[in-house]
């Protein structure tokens, strides 16, 4: 978290928290959502201002509900995701040997622990770490992880090739059961609604 950002809390520990404003879509882009956008059920637009994006992704954290936020300063933005917190890009490695790596939204390391497939053919990663961070791989790069996988004749499992001896084995995993199994909620407007 910025100091900038620990300094307005301080100062301001009771602002209101905000729902529904911001939103972390399927390829990782940060959405602002105004109401009229809130009441469509759209995504809203996409944040391009590059400064912006840093900031929100050096702020961004869960809380003990598993609901994740971007503090803006004194005020928590609890944030909308269309699937998992943390979205990620396979990219092959820069050392040339083709070693796999993967990056998460705000451009850092996510080193998977386990490989799943859900119901609907998304890929999603979990991390080492407890509690686990989850990720979405992009859509962009179902090929190159097909590159570097072998799927059962379903599709519903298999092996993933992630570097020289070591295979993740490929779970399968229902699309539904995905917030439930990793400990986020999806929508803290939604539950902020059924609370009020």
């Amino acid at each position: 978290m910025d100091d900038i950002v620990r300094q307005a809390l301080a100062k301001w520990p009771n602002v209101p928290h905000c729902t529904g404003w911001l939103l972390l879509d399927r390829r990782g882009q940060w959405r602002l959502r105004d109401d009229d956008a809130q009441a469509a059920g759209e995504l809203g637009e996409p944040i391009r201002h590059e400064a912006l994006l840093g900031f929100i992704n050096r702020n961004y954290e869960c809380d003990a509900q598993g609901q994740w936020f971007f503090q803006n300063g004194p005020q928590r933005v609890y944030v909308e995701l269309v699937y998992t917190p943390w979205i990620v890009r396979l990219h092959a490695a820069d050392v040339g040997d083709g070693t796999l790596r993967l990056t998460d939204q705000a451009g850092a390391p996510f080193e998977p622990a386990h490989a799943w497939i859900d119901d609907e053919g998304g890929i999603l990663f979990s991390d080492g770490a407890s509690p686990a961070r989850v990720a979405a791989l992009h859509d962009h790069d179902l090929e190159p992880f097909a590159d570097h996988a072998s799927l059962d004749d379903a599709g519903t499992g298999g092996v993933f090739h992630w570097r020289d001896g070591v295979d993740l084995p490929v779970q399968p995993i229902a699309r539904a059961r995905v917030a439930e199994r990793f400990g986020f909620v999806a929508s803290p407007a939604t539950r902020a609604a059924s609370e009020s």
